[in-house]
């Protein structure tokens, strides 16, 4: 085990928490599909350059690919959209907050179509005591809060779409010979296809563009996109799978603290009680029982046979 990989968990968790904060400038001068195009532009070109230095290739087959443009709706277009048309409406640390709940979606999902996946008594009480910390954070006994009720729904719209992605991902693409490089570089290729054909039907050209949203969106690619796939696939060789999912733990953290310090957005007492009630449910409804203990590390001579699907890591 490398001794660098807390370092590497910390980069991850900041890289991955930050997004929020990149996608609230970037709506300021981009619609938000704009945003959403742009980040897929830079992230894939960022790991096609990692392919190419890597003397790796794309993977072939036209099923493949028809899963990975599955894939790449699911895990890609919809979420980083529809967490770009909440911050138009919501805070970006409660958005980061919403991203925490991609956990309480993706159980339900991954128990009807993953044989190895099992409900439980712990399981099923983190789900509910999950959702419970989604009316605490929504502030219910305000009447939602004074928040907008559209931005909360449609990042929760987008934890739900990781939800249904992440068990298509396990289930299609996981187990297959190609590298998870290769795999997630197609996957983003397909995304910004998908979103270049889309995006000039439904936006008009920016107006009042400045450096900070061009560079916000340059980041949402570089550092949310290449870095953490990067930093991410190395913890899970490292440390293992279980150990780097934590690191969704963190980012709500991460995203609170930008968005009070950079943004300066409020910070009303009932969301971090509610976010911290949300991560024991996710906590728990990740859980495993019955099982023997076994390694969830990559080994150097299988690591070309996982992909990022077999991670249950979660972010924007």
């Amino acid at each position: 085990m490398s001794a660098t990989w807390p370092l590497r968990y910390v980069l991850l968790a900041i890289t991955w928490g930050s997004t929020f904060l990149f996608i609230k400038i970037g709506d300021e001068a981009f619609a938000p599909l704009q945003v959403s195009l742009g980040r897929m532009v830079v992230g894939a070109a960022t790991l096609l350059a990692i392919l190419g230095l890597r003397r790796e290739r794309l993977p072939a087959g036209a099923r493949l690919w028809g899963q990975l443009a599955i894939a790449a709706i699911l895990l890609n277009v919809a979420p980083f959209t529809l967490f770009a048309y909440g911050e138009r409406h919501v805070s970006s640390l409660l958005a980061g907050i919403w991203n925490a709940t991609v956990p309480l979606f993706t159980l339900p999902v991954a128990l009807l179509v993953l044989a190895d996946e099992h409900a439980s008594a712990r399981r099923l009480a983190g789900l509910a005591i999950g959702f419970a910390g989604v009316l605490i954070v929504l502030g219910v006994w305000n009447g939602v809060g004074a928040t907008s009720l559209s931005g909360n729904l449609l990042c929760l719209g987008a934890a739900a779409s990781y939800g249904l992605g992440f068990p298509y991902a396990r289930r299609y693409l996981a187990r297959r010979a190609e590298g998870p490089l290769a795999l997630a570089t197609a996957q983003l290729v397909c995304g910004t296809v998908i979103l270049a054909v889309l995006t000039p039907l439904f936006t008009a050209p920016p107006h009042g563009v400045a450096a900070k949203h061009v560079l916000s969106v340059l980041a949402l690619g570089v550092l949310g996109t290449g870095l953490t796939f990067m930093l991410n696939y190395s913890l899970i060789r490292d440390v293992g799978a279980t150990v780097t999912s934590t690191v969704a733990y963190v980012m709500p953290i991460v995203s609170t603290v930008l968005g009070v310090i950079v943004l300066g957005e409020p910070l009303r007492w009932y969301e971090p009680v509610g976010a911290a009630i949300i991560i024991v449910g996710a906590v728990l409804a990740q859980a495993r029982e019955g099982r023997a203990p076994r390694s969830d590390r990559l080994s150097a001579p299988r690591s070309k046979r996982r992909s990022p699907g077999r991670s249950r890591t979660t972010g924007s």
